[in-house]
């Protein structure tokens, strides 16, 4: 007997192959139709950190990709400006500096849903609403102990003593277009008169008290470290992150507070503006304030928490750490600073490394 064409063996093959299609079709919509998150941040450790470790859990908890696009502040900053009518990113990490100019551009947006802004450390706010530090680096002193104790020198006090005559070309500064240079170029100008609004003699202190003690104003990390390795230096001006990174090697590096204070150079992050995930985008700014992510960032990276309940274990403690080292940090001006830096950083070429 024959088979009806609209029953039997080979209409039942017919639906499960449309079936079978159907879902075929049906997977990648389905895939497409979860939410991706951008985040552009630092490269090198903190990338691999941020791959292997931060993210991973936050798409499991949100359901949602993140995609990390790697650069330094200059690089994302820019890829903000360049995308400012079609934003990529949806959250931008940045040093405070260019974070400060990426808020006075208008890219990022108000932090609205961030439950742990109560526990953070107010020098950490910034001063906005649109942008919070999430790691502390202390711009102070970075000394060779052994050196030190061999000549019968006091550890390092204040940020004058870059001018003593006993560090002749023993000294290494950072320059000004270096975030750690343009500390202490600030620091020069107020502990002698001026100050961000009045920068005259922070320039007269460099050039005619600290400048000659500098063996090279030495932008590079790498290069900074051999020189303390060959004992060319003796102290310079460092961040507390590069500190510990050159201690781990068993060198015998230590990190120094000024009196007057060590300059806190913030890790910050911000909400871009327009993301089409803005939930996703604050619950991760939200997200890296957490004190489980703040303990990962200090030990890959050297940053400080800037959560009052995170708990450092002992090895992190010499980072900016805690009440009292944290009440030894001072903030400077960017919104005078960022204006002036282009004008700033000519005349230091002119000047100061002349």
């Amino acid at each position: 007997m024959r088979t009806n064409p609209g029953t039997g063996p080979l209409k039942t093959g017919l639906a499960a192959a449309a079936l079978i299609g159907a879902a075929a079709l049906f997977a990648p919509q389905q895939a497409l139709a979860q939410k991706t998150l951008t985040v552009g941040g630092y490269g090198g450790s903190f990338e691999t950190l941020m791959k292997e470790h931060i993210i991973p859990p936050f798409e499991q908890a949100h359901n949602v990709t993140v995609q990390f696009v790697p650069g330094n502040s200059t690089e994302n900053l820019a890829r903000l400006q360049a995308q400012r009518d079609n934003q990529e990113l949806d959250v931008v990490i940045l040093d405070d500096g260019p974070m400060y100019q990426a808020v006075a551009l208008g890219f990022c947006d108000t932090l609205t849903d961030v439950p742990s802004l109560p526990d953070i450390y107010d020098i950490a706010k910034m001063g906005t609403d649109k942008a919070i530090g999430i790691g502390f680096v202390a711009t102070g002193f970075a000394y060779n102990a052994e050196m030190f104790e061999a000549e019968g020198w006091d550890p390092p006090s204040s940020w004058m003593d870059l001018a003593d005559p006993k560090f002749e070309q023993l000294v290494s500064v950072p320059p000004i277009s270096n975030t750690y240079g343009l500390h202490t170029l600030v620091m020069m100008a107020r502990l002698n008169g001026g100050g961000e609004t009045e920068i005259e003699p922070g320039f007269e202190a460099m050039t005619e008290k600290v400048a000659p003690n500098v063996l090279v104003f030495e932008p590079s990390s790498g290069k900074m470290s051999e020189l303390f390795q060959s004992k060319e230096i003796a102290l310079s001006i460092w961040g507390s992150g590069r500190v510990k990174a050159l201690a781990d090697t068993g060198f015998p590096v230590e990190f120094g507070y000024p009196e007057e204070g060590a300059v806190a150079l913030m890790v910050a992050a911000c909400p871009v503006v327009d993301s089409d995930v803005p939930a996703e985008a604050q619950a991760f700014v939200d997200y890296l304030l957490q004190p489980e992510i703040q303990v990962r960032m200090a030990g890959t990276n050297g940053f400080g928490p800037t959560n009052k309940k995170t708990v450092l274990p002992e090895e992190l403690q010499s980072l900016p750490y805690g009440p009292d080292k944290i009440a030894q940090l001072v903030a400077v001006d960017w919104n005078v600073i960022n204006p002036k830096r282009e004008e700033w950083t000519q005349r230091w070429a002119r000047e100061v490394e002349r």
